[in-house]
């Protein structure tokens, strides 16, 4: 087995772990229960070990599956845009990860805060969400093989890093603009680079 093929099985394995763990705390916390590394571990049947290499305390566990409560699944946000062109496919992603930011934005910067405040040695198995990262993949499956890996790749990364909170924050501290006009630069700047490739 090649090492690309261990890497992306490792890396899938990973995901799986993490949507566990979220899923386990993500149901205490709907319903009602005390939330702890301990009671994670036992819910999701994965030792306190694992879950520390993924969320190094309850409150970025808690913050981020606090947050996951209001998020569509990668496959939800892929059959919602599947019968679009492809450009209008990955803005519907874009569009739907900017509003999702947007309209929870205090539950975000508290999530980004905490996260941001860990010890950075503590996230080497952290991956955060990468929902956005999974929908782009999944709607770009038909035009993998035609793209160049390096485009592909490239196509991935800048995409994923023009939706989500990360760039909303930037559009509106930084630039000063309102909802509205950040949703439309991030988006005009999107449609420019997916032009020149599509």
């Amino acid at each position: 087995m090649s090492n690309i093929s261990l890497n992306t099985g490792r890396s899938e394995q990973k995901q799986k772990t993490r949507r566990k763990i979220l899923d386990s705390a993500k149901e205490l916390l709907q319903k009602g229960e005390k939330m702890s590394l301990e009671n994670v571990a036992e819910a999701s049947k994965i030792s306190r070990a694992t879950i520390y290499r993924y969320f190094s305390n309850i409150d970025i566990l808690c913050s981020e599956a606090g947050l996951d409560i209001f998020t569509h699944s990668t496959e939800t946000i892929f059959q919602e845009s599947k019968h679009l062109p492809i450009i209008e496919r990955i803005l519907y992603i874009q569009n739907y990860f900017n509003d999702l930011a947007i309209n929870n934005e205090p539950a975000f910067r508290k999530y980004l805060s905490i996260y941001l405040d860990e010890d950075v040695s503590l996230k080497k198995e952290s991956l955060r969400g990468s929902r956005r990262t999974a929908a782009l993949k999944l709607a770009l499956i038909p035009y993998k093989s035609d793209l160049d890996i390096s485009v592909y790749n490239y196509l991935i990364n800048v995409s994923t890093s023009l939706m989500g909170i990360e760039p909303i924050i930037t559009t509106k501290d930084v630039c000063h603009l309102n909802n509205e006009d950040a949703k439309e630069s991030l988006a005009w700047g999107l449609k420019i680079i997916l032009s020149s490739v599509f």
